[in-house]
């Protein structure tokens, strides 16, 4: 009888456990592993990084967010891109440079790791929709390139926030 009474306690053990690691896998982060170049030199092909799924319930996604997201054209595939364009903005790249709304002065781009080529646009971003760019601009299938422009706002999944791997870059993204 102690037996079983022991193994019952190693059963409850294991079924919460698993149930914690589901809530969390589910509705508290993701997890996502960078299969390309698109968005270097912030993030390398091969790190790995956990999103905050919890991190869009009370606000907007911001601009220059890095977030994770079901890609338009496919949302079984999941990108991550840094936020350019929010709703309502009218998004113009000229010589390589971004453009919010005509505006004279181009939006900050000192995370790319070279000057973006080409002229796109302009694209007016609509209600509950963001435009992405990689940072890696060259180099980056992004809201430019693809059949669907924009990410509607409930194919965002979550906020990208630390690197846990490789392990001699942990940290949180900036």
């Amino acid at each position: 009888m102690k037996v079983m009474k022991e193994l019952w306690e190693y059963v409850k053990l294991i079924i919460i456990v698993l149930v914690v690691v589901f809530v969390l896998n589910h509705f508290v982060i993701i997890n996502a592993r960078i299969p390309s170049p698109s968005m270097e030199n912030t993030i390398m092909t091969g790190d790995q990084i956990f999103g905050n799924r919890l991190a869009y319930l009370f606000h907007d996604p911001e601009r220059y967010d890095i977030v994770i997201f079901e890609w338009p054209d496919d949302p079984s595939q999941l990108f991550i891109k840094r936020v350019i364009g929010l709703p309502g903005e009218t998004v113009e790249i000229r010589d390589g440079k971004v453009y919010i709304d005509g505006s004279s002065e181009p939006l900050r781009d000192d995370f790319i790791p070279e000057q973006m080529e080409g002229d796109f646009g302009p694209y007016t971003v609509p209600e509950d929709c963001y435009f992405m760019l990689g940072d890696n601009r060259n180099h980056s299938k992004d809201s430019r390139y693809w059949i669907h422009t924009f990410v509607d706002e409930d194919a965002i999944l979550g906020k990208a926030v630390i690197r846990y791997f490789p392990l001699n870059k942990i940290g949180f993204l900036k």
